[in-house]
């Protein structure tokens, strides 16, 4: 069993940044596929990021490419995602997720674990 719990979230200016943190309980994190998603209100869940064993293999969605970076730290057990050039269709609640043993890639049905989630708001 993997808990997560992400942190970081806010209310912040388009064109800041933020950086979010997803912290993994359990000791194989570095076995584990991990991702972000994010969902605003009355949409479904969308595909943000995600991220195999090592900061080698990484995924991204077009609507973030180049503005987001997902990365891993498997001696803290934690990935984060850092963002930038944010905008107002950024605003979602963003949920960390683990699959066990493989890369998840964008489908949400693949991750075995997923975190509470935690606010980002982008003001204009």
């Amino acid at each position: 069993q993997v808990q997560l719990v992400e942190s970081g979230g806010g209310l912040v200016q388009a064109g800041g940044s933020l950086r979010l943190s997803c912290a993994a309980s359990g000791r194989t994190f570095s076995s584990y596929g991990m991702a972000w998603f994010r969902q605003a209100p009355g949409k479904e869940r969308e595909f943000v990021c995600a991220i195999g064993w090592t900061e080698d293999s990484t995924y991204y969605a077009d609507s973030v490419k180049g503005r987001f970076t997902i990365s891993r730290d498997n001696a803290k057990n934690t990935v984060y995602l850092s963002m930038n050039s944010l905008k107002p269709e950024d605003t979602a609640v963003y949920y960390c997720a683990a699959r066990a043993g493989a890369f998840g890639g964008s489908f949400p049905f693949r991750y075995d674990y997923w975190g509470q989630g935690t606010q980002v708001t982008v003001s204009s």
